[in-house]
């Protein structure tokens, strides 16, 4: 069974989603187009639906090329990238402390 993500329980699953997410949980490395479709759980055709937006947003760059794959990551130098991490992290810590809450009122 898939375990989402707090951002994904909050704002849906999406195909654009469910890549940003993984994007941004795996920022320190770079992929192949191939890779992030299959550790999205978004296929491959539907990923090259929107890829090119991505790109031309300046929302993803590509990072070196290994043989004929192109490895890709997110742009962390774009501003809106800048303030959608933010949000996504605090929207995670906001989750996460409101799971720790209840748990603590069922306890006691």
């Amino acid at each position: 069974m898939e375990t989402k993500t707090a951002f994904l329980q909050i704002f849906g699953d999406s195909p654009m989603l469910k890549v940003m997410d993984f994007l941004i949980v795996n920022e320190d490395f770079d992929y192949s187009m191939t890779d992030i479709a299959s550790q999205s759980g978004v296929g491959y055709s539907t990923l090259k639906l929107f890829w090119k937006k991505l790109e031309e947003s300046k929302i993803v760059k590509q990072t070196r090329t290994v043989g004929k794959a192109k490895m890709h990551r997110l742009n962390s130098e774009n501003p809106v990238i800048k303030k959608f991490r933010d949000f996504y992290w605090e929207t995670t810590r906001q989750a996460v402390h409101g799971e720790i809450k209840e748990k603590k009122l069922m306890v006691a």
